[in-house]
């Protein structure tokens, strides 16, 4: 498999679930310095113009970070990275849907505010509320989230790497982690997983 990802990105957290799930793969960056996601080549893989975007060995091409983890569990389902407890896969999937619909669009805010306006003054205006709606996600994250130490308790399901990479964000959206204990220590024991581990040796993270 081939994995189309760029630096810092959510498309981060499709990696880590395929380190911890034990599935080879290779990494290739997509350059945003150089708007390498707006050319041909990769538009030809993806038109969305986004990552991550995981190509199969017989050449289909599946998008969304959502459906590509889904996609890791199903094809390791010995890796048990979706509970097999309803409430405690619908509370994953919860936390999962929350990150992509609600703080990672905060997060974009910061960055990407022409998706939504096209006044310069719009995209300072959206800027300036970053601290203010990530740290209203954080509360939240804290709060309602986190069930020990993983999101579901004490098991990593496929909601922790994603927790793990959108929280990551917050000290450079203006939120110092350590004003949220859950998360801070949540962020100090997934540093240390042999799949976080692989994933910033290979310069990805």
């Amino acid at each position: 498999m081939k994995l189309y990802y760029a630096r810092g990105t959510i498309s981060i957290v499709v990696a880590i679930t395929l380190e911890e799930a034990g599935l080879q793969y290779e990494p290739v960056k997509v350059s945003f310095a150089d708007a390498e996601q707006t050319k041909p080549d990769y538009l030809g893989l993806n038109p969305k113009g986004r990552v991550p975007t995981l190509v199969l060995d017989d050449g289909t091409i599946l998008t969304e970070t959502g459906a590509l983890l889904e996609y890791i569990a199903a094809l390791k389902p010995d890796a048990s990275l979706v509970p097999q407890q309803p409430t405690d896969a619908a509370h994953m999937r919860g936390v999962m849907y929350y990150l992509a619909s609600t703080m990672h669009v905060a997060h974009a805010h910061k960055m990407r505010g022409s998706r939504w306006a096209d006044q310069q003054s719009s995209w300072d205006d959206m800027t300036a509320k970053v601290p203010e709606t990530m740290s209203a996600c954080a509360d939240y994250v804290q709060s309602h989230c986190l069930r020990g130490d993983c999101v579901t308790g004490e098991t990593l399901s496929l909601a922790d790497p994603y927790l793990f990479v959108v929280c990551n964000w917050l000290a450079g959206d203006g939120v110092d982690p350590a004003d949220y204990p859950k998360i801070d220590a949540f962020l100090s024991r997934m540093e240390a997983r042999d799949s976080v581990k692989a994933v910033r040796t290979k310069g990805m993270l």
